[in-house]
């Protein structure tokens, strides 16, 4: 039986290593953020995404075509709340369905590439909050009262569950001088399984971003904020 171990060790060890290097090449592609760039001023950049939607974009994709009509409303909606809030709940969506031990976020100058973050999910510690203006307790409705300090009103009703918070490691990096070469098989391929994830979270928001510059357009909104200000009223 110890024979056929030792046989089988060098093709075993020549496994790893080949896996081993492959997730390297994945992370030299993904981790860099030449792949994922979704916006950049550097034409560079944009070139390697329009190639990108080219290849991998469902339908057939006219790149001089989208660079002419959708690139243009891509750069308008940059600054547009529904556009943020779309791009936001597909990230959200990724950190909810690795339970937040993995997130991501948005880096680079102009927030031009994808960022994998480590992080976590622990009880906030709020016990109740008020149904008038929302504010959190970090005592129960037994411990204190229904009465809200913020708003006065008897509002206040304990959480059926407590809320958790999310936290997020933004300075911790991931597998820094790895080589892989302790990694199971089973370890290696639950990181190139990471990898592949992050790379359809990206292209699920390039397809998602070229949907809304095709059913949307960007308009210019006056709104006005209520402020309050002391004055003197004259008395009865």
């Amino acid at each position: 039986m110890a024979n056929n171990k030792n046989r089988f060790m060098p093709i075993i060890m020549a496994v790893c290593v080949v896996v081993g290097i492959l997730i390297g090449t994945f992370y030299a592609n993904h981790f860099s953020g030449n792949r994922l760039s979704i916006i950049n001023s550097s034409s560079n950049k944009l070139n390697n995404l329009l190639h990108i939607v080219e290849d991998k974009y469902v339908d057939t994709v006219d790149v001089n075509d989208l660079v002419e009509k959708a690139m243009p409303q891509l750069l308008d909606m940059l600054d547009t709340f529904e556009f943020q809030e779309a791009m936001q709940d597909l990230r959200t969506r990724f950190g909810m369905e690795h339970d937040y031990l993995w997130q991501v976020g948005m880096n680079g100058r102009s927030g031009g590439y994808l960022v994998l973050y480590q992080g976590c999910q622990k009880p906030s510690g709020y016990k109740s909050y008020c149904r008038e203006c929302g504010q959190r307790n970090y005592k129960s409705i037994s411990e204190s009262g229904d009465v809200c300090g913020r708003c006065g009103s008897h509002s206040r009703v304990d959480y059926a569950t407590p809320p958790m918070e999310i936290i997020t490691y933004p300075g911790r990096g991931t597998d820094d001088g790895e080589d892989f070469e302790d990694w199971s098989l089973v370890q290696l391929r639950e990181r190139v399984k990471l990898v592949q994830e992050l790379d359809q979270l990206a292209d699920a928001m390039v397809a998602e971003a070229l949907e809304l510059a095709r059913t949307c357009t960007v308009e210019t909104e006056e709104y006005y904020v209520p402020k309050t200000r002391k004055v003197l009223v004259p008395s009865a």
